[in-house]
């Protein structure tokens, strides 16, 4: 989800003790790092009785004194066996604990009544799901000194992989489930990388061996100089084909598509080197790009209906009072840090300026040639992250099978009799889906929220490698 919402307050302070990970040789980024995993509660019982759950906090001890909590739903079944999904929600600066409660969790709260109800299709289903609120200052994760905030997708990957230490050093009997790390939204800057953070460490004997298998983003940002050329397209063509009507004018749709050239240069001065002032592109491309869509009062998140509340669209202040509860936050384990929690924080959105424009999709080939699998998959009501975008960036992806992708049709994709989308897989040496792209009919910027019986039969197929499709015959 693109944050837009009001600003939260900065946690406080912690007492906790940790532990050096050393297992292995660690990189210079970590090698001075004290982290470890504090499993502080037992999530919400309630939102799922017939599992465990747990609940805690990553430590990062140096310099940053940072705090990223997580909550962990084991699987209904074989958790012992079954794969582990991370999950990250984007923004930059949303809290993945609100995918729980509006998403892909084992509970979902009613937001006219705000009370919880069981969810058939969570993910926990088919894996092991982690939330992990991130970066530092996001929902119940903090830091205590100011250089504890990140601000770019180095720092992110960075803390990830010490998670990741940190979880199978104190949880090791996962060592041998396959791990899938998700992403969406701002998850598609957040999870490639992290994902190839995890590879190079695993390629170079790096502290604890993580048995990295997929990487997956849903409606997600990840290739700003090919996505942000299909907005104008999505809200004028696509909008007409699925409403019957265009979103924007002829005249606005003209507009956007002449400011398209100053975007494009700006972008790809952005990403010709590490140290270039991003923020003047983000400005200059959002402000051309997705503020004339955002004053026709739609929703940017789903284009079909008007945004009913200023900065998010929706309406999530019922799991915000949930998660607020003294009681609650008791058994999460993170009363005692005195934080108010909230869906966003524009702080944390703010630091993340100049890295909205860059690009990363440079980190999907080398998993795809070590054979992790990779799936994009995109609502196609979405405006934000729209899935004409992430198709076209998906293709033009330089990678060492990209004929063998491109010359791949579209397939319909169904579930239970109906069509639930279109779906474009190319399969590897070793897997069926190497590299998937899925178009998911009639549902917004947020899957599993619109569309959650074929986000579940989705994850399925991508975790345990089942084909999309079958001919006949």
């Amino acid at each position: 989800m693109r944050a837009v919402a009001s600003t939260v307050a900065l946690a406080l302070l912690v007492l906790g003790a940790t532990a050096a990970v050393t297992a292995g040789r660690q990189s210079a980024a970590t090698a001075t790092r004290k982290v470890s995993l504090r499993t502080t509660g037992a999530g919400w019982p309630a939102c799922d009785p017939g599992v465990t759950q747990r609940s805690g906090y990553l430590d990062i001890n140096a310099a940053e004194d940072k705090h990223y909590f997580y909550w962990m739903f084991e699987a209904k079944t074989n958790p012992s066996t079954a794969p582990v999904i991370l999950w990250m929600t984007g923004g930059p600066g949303c809290s993945s604990s609100l995918a729980i409660l509006a998403e892909n969790g084992p509970c979902h709260i009613n937001e006219e009544t705000g009370d919880l109800y069981s969810n058939p299709y969570s993910w926990n289903n088919v894996a092991n799901v982690i939330y992990i609120d991130q970066p530092a200052g996001v929902g119940f994760s903090y830091a205590n000194y100011p250089n504890g905030y990140d601000h770019n997708e180095t720092m992110v990957s960075e803390d990830m992989y010490a998670f990741f230490q940190a979880f199978y050093t104190t949880y090791p009997q996962y060592k041998s489930n396959p791990l899938f790390i998700y992403g969406e939204s701002y998850g598609g800057h957040y999870a490639p990388a992290t994902a190839h953070r995890v590879w190079r460490g695993n390629k170079e004997n790096e502290g604890i061996h993580i048995p990295l298998a997929g990487l997956s983003v849903g409606n997600g940002m990840t290739d700003p100089m090919i996505q942000f050329n299909w907005y104008s397209k999505l809200a004028y063509q696509w909008c007409n084909m699925v409403k019957g009507a265009p979103c924007i004018s002829e005249s606005t749709y003209e507009q956007m598509r002449s400011n398209l050239a100053l975007c494009n240069d700006l972008t790809a001065a952005c990403n010709s080197k590490d140290d270039v002032d991003c923020s003047f592109a983000f400005e200059t491309c959002t402000g051309s790009q997705l503020g004339p869509f955002e004053q026709t009062g739609l929703n940017v998140y789903d284009v079909r209906i008007p945004c009913k509340v200023p900065g998010l669209c929706y309406d999530f202040s019922k799991a915000t009072a949930f998660l607020n509860r003294q009681d609650v936050q008791t058994s999460l384990g993170v009363a005692s840090q005195g934080i108010t929690w909230q869906s966003c924080n524009m702080q944390v959105n703010q630091m993340f300026g100049n890295d909205w424009m860059r690009d990363f999709n440079q980190t999907i080939p080398d998993l795809l040639a070590s054979g992790i699998r990779v799936m994009i998959y995109s609502g196609d009501v979405d405006f934000i992250c729209n899935w004409l975008g992430n198709k076209a960036w998906t293709l033009a992806l330089d990678w060492n099978n990209k004929a063998g992708f491109n010359a791949q049709q579209d397939y319909p994709w169904w579930i239970a009799e109906k069509p639930a989308g279109r779906v474009r897989t190319v399969s590897g040496s070793q897997n069926t889906n190497l590299f998937t792209f899925l178009q998911i009919h009639e549902a917004g910027h947020m899957v599993p929220m619109n569309q959650p019986q074929a986000a579940l039969a989705m994850v399925e197929k991508f975790v345990f490698d089942e084909a999309f499709f079958k001919f006949d015959g």
